[in-house]
């Protein structure tokens, strides 16, 4: 069968005859040309990490933010449209307080993450709407668990220990399974997420970036917090120093 829609991609209700929904690979490939953004799952608690791409010195440091607070205890890293991506927050955000309201506890993470995904799946079933062009990364540690969780486009969400979404997923991917993710702590996690932002950064030779870290975990009392600003020059200066080692090395 052909790769091109011809006709079957005019709507997201529509099976092309190999089975295949065109516009879900539409939105899926508006993710792959994203920014990148990884989670690892330490052993005690969760790192977010997000190559925000710079389009113009003039920008603001604090505008277009990639990672974003739902509950006290859980955060999310976005890949893909941004302006989609922030819905898909308003939807967690306010599934988030419904639960708190109904049943006076913060809500549970796996609970959370099949909404969110019922929610975007919901929209790859009608020829009135259009799949959301992006994935999410979902984190929380709650009674000394941490969780990680994604969502595609499609609305499959997935558990993982270690997950990549974005341009350089492949690359990230492929580092995050060299870590052993179960014996190094959160601090630790923080220089392994950076290094691996600036590894695929530097592959795929993209422009200026700025890198955006937050963690959840025991040493923030499992609250979702940005990590401190010396914490992350500290893990930028590390990483740096230890490429131009690389480099000299080659040389």
């Amino acid at each position: 069968m052909s790769s091109i829609g011809t006709g079957y991609d005019l709507s997201a209700a529509q099976f092309s005859p190999d089975g295949r929904v065109f516009q879900v690979e539409y939105a899926q490939k508006a993710v792959e040309n994203s920014s990148t953004a990884i989670g690892i799952r330490c052993k005690d608690g969760i790192i977010l990490a997000v190559e925000k791409l710079i389009a113009s010195k003039l920008h603001e440091d604090d505008s277009n933010q990639r990672i974003f607070n739902i509950d006290k205890h859980i955060g999310m890293a976005v890949a893909g449209l941004l302006t989609d991506a922030r819905e898909i927050v308003d939807i967690a955000r306010t599934e988030a307080s419904n639960y708190r309201l109904q049943y006076g506890s913060s809500v549970p993470l796996k609970y959370l993450t099949e909404r969110v995904a019922m929610y975007m799946h919901a929209y790859t079933l009608y020829s009135s709407v259009r799949p959301f062009g992006a994935s999410v990364l979902l984190a929380s540690y709650c009674n000394d668990v941490p969780e990680l969780f994604m969502i595609d486009p499609s609305g499959v969400p997935l558990g993982y220990n270690g997950c990549a979404i974005g341009k350089a997923k492949q690359s990230a991917k492929t580092e995050i399974e060299k870590l052993k993710l179960r014996e190094i702590s959160a601090q630790e996690a923080v220089k392994e997420a950076t290094k691996i932002i600036y590894v695929v950064h530097d592959e795929v030779k993209d422009k200026a970036f700025q890198l955006q870290l937050s963690w959840v975990g025991k040493d923030t009392n499992g609250v979702h917090s940005l990590v401190p600003q010396d914490l992350v020059e500290s893990a930028e200066e590390y990483v740096k120093q230890a490429m131009e080692e690389s480099d000299s090395d080659e040389d």
